[in-house]
């Protein structure tokens, strides 16, 4: 009998408390099973190869810029759809709210069943019918059908607004999360910056169906290289695979993990991991905070690009094309602010005598709380770029003005989504992919929403306006990360979700 080997408690079963309390306790009560299989080094996703760790996350970042890349490309597909479909151009924009519905809607399923499932099957699952069920979209023969698909898989998609955040947590400790987190953050979100860019290029030139038809071929792309690279990183479903390839191995049946020994049926297990989500947000006040601030600035974000056309094509005589590249401006604030990871981890100037201190205070590991330093940076930028960008949208001031008011704009999403993301897979590390579908839901049905008024909005209110009252709401928010990072260590004792 191999000698056994205990790891951390944050690999406990979704079912049970997620407390690093109840982890240790259960891995005591077990201790001296000789046929309870516990992760040894080997099968510890955290020592895989870091290179085979960093391809796996490039893998699942590049497969979430896809899918939410899709979302806005639609933005300039309308005119087309409108025009083919024989309806109003309010009707073609529930194109992009019905697919960010899925995107929201998604994660609560399928972000609870990778805790039950592991990660692999999910990931495979979920993207071939994301490409399977795109092909409607493409063909759609009216616009029923092409409403109806873009929903569905705008849910199947969603995979990897949740489920990948997971897998980050997964293969890598709280010391060493911040770079990984940070690619996979930006994915996401220089997506729907990316999407008009490229959209706009195809439907200046080709029929509007040719944006999907590409998108397609990207589709199968990565559900080939996720199938071919990304291993199963979800340690309780690596324990029951192993405890399988001992009892056939061994022909002794006493071997078990513990999600082979769970008190509940499948079903039940699958339904309460489902309500989780659900639960963070109704009794869980840090995380309901935390995601209410994430929607109202991804809802702005959404409602940016129905304005972007308004204001460059109505006040600057943009073509669709050069109005795709107006959106370069927030995917530059975007760059330019990962480029600044490497500062936020050493603990930039600021902040550094803080983070040393902590740092240290903690052993080298600080608390939750550190990460939200990076989100007071982003509160702030977030409304400085949209008053600077309400108030240079007027057609006698030069275009360029509003794509540079657009530069911190852009950085402050990405400070924003960051800290709170890497803030939600540490200090819900046993249940994160829950954490992040609770997040990606609440977000999604603002950023669902949003732009369904932005034209109105933008017609009763103008340009200037309109801008200006999205800024304003964005400063009401600004408090929000100074007032969590001095109450979080004290709600997160007070929770029952969160690690301690």
């Amino acid at each position: 009998m191999s000698t056994l080997t205990r790891i951390s408690g944050s690999f406990s079963h979704p079912d049970d408390a997620a407390t690093t309390k109840t982890d240790v306790s259960a891995l005591q009560n077990a201790e001296g099973d000789p046929h309870l299989v516990v992760l040894e080094p080997e099968d510890n996703p955290q020592n895989i190869s870091l290179f085979r760790r960093w391809l796996a996350v490039l893998i699942i970042s590049s497969a979430s810029l896809c899918v939410t890349l899709i979302a806005l490309q639609a933005a300039f597909t309308e005119q087309g759809s409108a025009q083919t479909f024989h309806v109003s151009h309010e009707v073609t924009i529930l194109g992009i709210s019905l697919y960010v519905s899925g995107l929201g809607m998604g994660p609560l399923l399928v972000g609870p069943l990778s805790e039950v499932y592991g990660r692999n099957v999910v990931y495979r699952v979920s993207y071939a019918l994301f490409f399977i069920l795109t092909f409607p979209v493409v063909f759609a023969p009216n616009i029923a059908v092409f409403l109806i698909f873009r929903f569905i898989t705008g849910f199947c998609g969603s995979t990897f607004l949740s489920v990948a955040g997971g897998s980050v947590s997964d293969m890598f400790p709280n010391s060493s999360i911040a770079n990984p987190m940070a690619v996979y953050t930006i994915s996401p979100f220089i997506g729907p910056v990316v999407g008009p860019l490229i959209s706009g290029f195809i439907n200046q030139y080709l029929y509007w169906e040719w944006t999907y038809r590409v998108q397609l071929c990207w589709i199968f792309a990565e559900l080939l290289i996720l199938v071919i690279f990304i291993p199963e990183t979800y340690a309780p479903v690596i324990l029951k695979k192993k405890a399988k390839r001992l009892r056939e191995s061994t022909g002794d049946p006493k071997f078990y993990a513990p999600l082979d020994r769970r008190e509940n049926t499948l079903v039940s297990a699958v339904l309460i991991s489902c309500y989780k989500p659900f639960q963070l947000l109704l009794f869980d006040r840090m995380a309901l905070l935390l995601d209410s601030w994430n929607a109202l600035v991804l809802g702005i974000l959404y409602l940016a690009f129905q304005a972007y056309p308004i204001i460059f094509e109505d006040n600057h005589g943009f073509d669709m094309q050069t109005t795709g590249l107006a959106f370069a401006g927030i995917g530059l604030g975007m760059i330019l602010a990962i480029s600044t990871q490497p500062l936020w981890n050493r603990g930039v100037p600021f902040s550094l005598m803080l983070y040393v201190r902590e740092t240290a205070k903690y052993n080298g590991d600080p608390p939750p709380e550190m990460r939200l330093i990076m989100g007071q940076v982003g509160a702030i930028l977030v409304p400085v770029g949209l008053f600077w960008l309400a108030f240079t949208t007027y057609p006698q001031v030069h275009w360029i003005a509003p794509i540079i008011a657009s530069v911190p704009f852009g950085s402050g999403i990405y400070f924003v989504f960051t800290s709170t993301f890497t803030y939600l897979v540490t200090a819900y590390r046993p249940i994160a992919a829950s954490a992040m579908a609770s997040n990606s839901a609440l977000r999604s049905a603002f950023a669902a929403a949003f732009p369904l008024f932005a034209g109105a909005m933008y017609d009763r209110l103008g340009t200037v306006g309109a801008t200006a009252l999205l800024a304003g709401l964005a400063t009401i928010m600004a408090p929000l990360p100074f007032i969590f990072y001095r109450i979080g260590a004290r709600l997160r004792k007070n929770s029952r979700f969160a690690a301690h």
